[in-house]
């Protein structure tokens, strides 16, 4: 096992086109680490140039203590698991995932102990005798699995490795590797477009953007403390509602100033975030709120919540759009003041598509942004 530093890497094509615009990230012994951002941001050729398939323009990869940028591949001590398997047609199982091993002149019987016990740990051993024409999606990323299980690396990486599944074996196989990581502890890199996949399988997440990391933290604190909007958005389904609007100081409380129609509506800033909002917000008071859908709900159900018949002050009058029904709760897509907004209610909440809605906000849990710069202001 062995510690990734990834230190002002950059990408440039001999076309000028930067992929890459100075990356910089640190992944401790055993951790394992989440490339996610849309098409095109620069994560694959990340993962490609911590493998070696990639040439570094300027800056250095570190495996462990040793500047890998001009070690080839196969001397680098990783193993890669692909999104389409590149398992060999011909070999069955069992020579799949012992051809690595052979390469490197394993004795044969220790490839049979290797091969027989990832075999168990990923539940193949009954496939062992097949060929991959004969497997099924799953059976074929384990396979893919078990072979870069087999090498014992320092560092494993995996290039969108579910993406070709289905819905449920997606689920099944995000829980097969997050397991396969707890009993190995190995150093780990994984490249996705999904943020589901962010959130459920990685100790840190690097949030990228057009060759750029928006973030690099926790799952917990990225979903929590957004840096920018783009990060707000990406991560969370559904994505964060973001609202115009003003701050306006009223005696000793900060409001956040909704306009709409004929009429405004003041929701006070909870103390917490009030003071990093003063000191940041634009001088002309515009800034952007952000809050999540689960902290927006029906104001019937935050008041039953509350033992209270009180209207809450952070209240909002809303026409329902759309709901969608998920089982446990409803998402329910509303509008307000041409805003669309997204708020997730109890399943029996009395929302019908055409009809008013009063929402409540829990604003201490809403982050707000500079509208210009669309940075954090807390």
């Amino acid at each position: 096992m062995a510690s990734l530093l990834i230190r002002d890497v950059r990408k440039v094509y001999p076309n000028g086109a930067e992929i890459l615009k100075g990356v910089n990230l640190h992944i401790e012994d055993g951790q394992f680490l989440i490339l996610v951002g849309g098409s095109g941001c620069g994560k694959s050729t990340l993962l490609n140039m911590i493998a070696g398939l990639e040439n570094v323009s300027e800056g250095g990869i570190y495996i462990g203590d040793r500047c890998v940028n001009d070690v080839p591949p196969k001397s680098r001590d990783i193993a890669m698991v692909f999104q389409s398997y590149a398992l060999y047609p011909t070999m069955t199982v069992r020579e799949n995932i012992c051809f690595g091993l052979g390469i490197r002149r394993v004795a044969v019987a220790e490839q049979k102990k290797i091969v027989d016990r990832v075999a168990e740990t990923l539940q193949i051993s009954h496939l062992l005798d097949r060929k991959p024409a004969h497997l099924s999606g799953g059976q074929r990323q384990r396979v893919a699995m078990g072979r870069a299980i087999a090498r014992n690396p320092s560092l494993f990486l995996f290039d969108e490795p579910l993406s070709n599944l289905d819905a449920k074996l997606r689920v099944e196989m995000r829980a097969e590797i997050k397991l396969m990581h707890q009993r190995l502890k190995t150093t780990t890199v994984y490249v996705t477009h999904d943020q589901v996949e962010a959130m459920t399988l990685g100790d840190k997440i690097a949030v990228m953007r057009d060759g750029v990391v928006q973030q690099f933290g926790s799952p917990q604190e990225i979903y929590d403390r957004p840096a920018n909007m783009f990060v707000a958005g990406f991560i969370g389904s559904p994505s964060m509602n973001f609202i115009r609007g003003k701050v306006r100081q009223e005696q000793q409380q900060l409001q956040f100033v909704l306009e709409h129609q004929n009429s405004t509506t003041l929701l006070p800033i909870p103390a917490a975030q009030a003071d990093a909002i003063r000191r940041l917000a634009p001088a002309n008071g515009e800034v952007v709120l952000g809050i999540r859908p689960e902290h927006v709900t029906d104001a019937a159900s935050a008041r039953r919540a509350e033992h209270s018949d009180a209207h809450h002050p952070t209240e909002v009058d809303c026409i329902v759009d759309l709901t969608e029904p998920t089982g446990p709760d409803t998402l329910v897509f509303s509008s307000f003041n041409a805003t669309r907004l997204t708020c997730r209610t109890h399943p029996r909440a009395a929302a019908r598509p055409g009809q008013p809605m009063r929402l409540a906000f829990d604003l201490s849990k809403s982050v707000f942004f500079d509208p210009a710069s669309e940075q954090s202001l807390q």
